[in-house]
């Protein structure tokens, strides 16, 4: 069973970044706070990026089941993401964002976890959010978080898990692990309920291009500071299948000879199924491709 922990959904991509607004164009394209990015791949022609296009790469790529983060350059997708979970409530498991205001506990309780894209906010220190971690931790919800970049929030989230020592905390972006300090990130999953994602890895190695041998060797590293167990596979869909397919964002994982098959095993499922309270989900069937 393989399970997807970080990857994005909208019906509508209406965000926001330094203040700049995000929306989609065509071909795949958006406007980037003024500048002109391929956002998708230009196949997804009118911006959308819909929960069935997801499950039909999904069933191509044989993945179980995903997690559905968030990001505000996509805007809140929440409304969506509720009406996505209830076509597939088995295979999906979603996040509300964080946006730096109250959220009601009505509210967050409809949802399995909730997003903080912590580089991106305007107070990056984390203890002044600390109210949404104890929201988190009373209604046993996870926390999907982005940190800043190197060790800038690691201090502050070791006071946070001190304080909610029971509470579910995934790290996404594999500690942005082409910045200076990110094992410092890694070391906070050394804490017995806090996970490392790799939502973005093959994102932050594409000079390299696949088969990624330095993210290989970044997961060797990881596994050395915090165990095997700790990691989870992500992709971070649609945008890194502007450069490569869905499949190839977990075959670089699934056919390196540097991971032995059990190690495979727990970071591209049976990791995130325990995290995450995955039921036991079927594995799609693999339809021969035409080229085979």
């Amino acid at each position: 069973m393989i399970i997807d922990a970080h990857l994005h959904l909208w019906e509508k991509q209406s965000g926001c970044v330094n203040g700049k607004p995000v929306f989609a164009l065509s071909g795949g394209k958006s406007d980037f706070g003024g500048a002109i990015r391929q956002m998708m791949p230009p196949y997804m022609l009118d911006g959308s990026n819909t929960v069935e296009m997801l499950i039909a790469n999904m069933d191509y790529a044989r993945v179980s089941g995903c997690v559905v983060t968030q990001e505000y350059i996509d805007g809140n997708q929440d409304a969506y993401l509720l009406e996505c979970r209830k076509k597939y409530p088995e295979r999906i498991k979603i996040c509300c964002l964080y946006e730096e205001k109250e959220i009601d506990d009505k509210w967050i309780e409809q949802f399995d976890g909730i997003k903080i894209c912590a580089g991106r906010l305007k107070d990056q220190n984390l203890l002044h959010h600390k109210d949404i971690f104890e929201k988190a931790d009373k209604l046993n919800k996870f926390i999907s978080i982005d940190m800043a970049d190197g060790e800038l929030q690691v201090g502050d989230m070791e006071k946070l898990i001190e304080m909610h020592p029971n509470l579910r905390i995934a790290i996404g972006h594999f500690g942005m692990v082409t910045v200076e300090g990110w094992e410092k990130q890694i070391a906070l999953a050394k804490h017995k309920n806090v996970y490392i994602e790799s939502g973005g890895i093959t994102w932050l190695f594409h000079k390299e291009f696949y088969p990624y041998p330095s993210a290989v060797k970044a997961i060797r590293k990881a596994i050395e500071i915090c165990g095997v167990e700790k990691l989870m596979w992500g992709s971070d869909y649609p945008r890194t299948m502007t450069a490569i397919t869905y499949g190839m964002s977990k075959d670089f994982i699934e056919k390196s000879t540097a991971l032995s098959d059990e190690e495979k095993k727990k970071i591209l499922g049976e990791n995130a199924k325990g995290f995450y309270g995955f039921p036991e989900l079927e594995v799609p069937e693999k339809i021969i491709n035409m080229v085979e």
